[in-house]
């Protein structure tokens, strides 16, 4: 299986940004994670990052044609970019929403996803265990949708 990893705005800071809040892993270290948790599993991934609403679009539809899924994390594109909610739609990827932390507990303002209702699942508050349960997600979807159940 081929998934797309998508991370948004300012997740490129991880480690210097608020550590207390998202943790002291950089963005270097989340990726290569998150990458051998895949390859355990038998995904093969695409990564990247971009701070730019415009370039997570561009991103998600240069890639959709090779992925099977997709796991994004839009940062505080969460919250407002309709834009970003549409190309997710559009696409038609199976598509998962992750968040390093639980941004149900945070600022009023962190609580909605506008991206939410165009994903299957929304993984949040446990680092980059959230991406874990993202992937794996993503495998049993795979699997229930060819038939293999879970």
């Amino acid at each position: 299986m081929n998934v797309l990893v998508i991370h948004g705005p300012n997740l490129h800071l991880l480690g210097k940004r608020k550590p207390g809040i998202y943790g002291k892993d950089t963005l270097p270290r989340l990726n290569a994670k998150i990458k051998k948790h895949a390859a355990g599993l038998g995904i093969k991934l695409r990564v990247f990052q971009s701070n730019g609403e415009g370039g997570i679009i561009d991103l998600l539809t240069a890639n959709a044609s090779w992925a099977g899924a997709l796991i994004i994390n839009p940062g505080a594109y969460t919250h407002y970019s309709y834009a970003i909610r549409d190309a997710i739609e559009a696409v038609g990827l199976p598509a998962v929403e992750v968040h390093l932390t639980d941004i149900s507990k945070r600022e009023p303002f962190r609580r909605t996803s506008v991206v939410k209702p165009v994903c299957l699942a929304q993984f949040k508050g446990a680092g980059a265990v959230s991406y874990f349960k993202a992937l794996e997600y993503c495998l049993r979807y795979a699997a229930k949708a060819q038939g293999r159940g879970e």
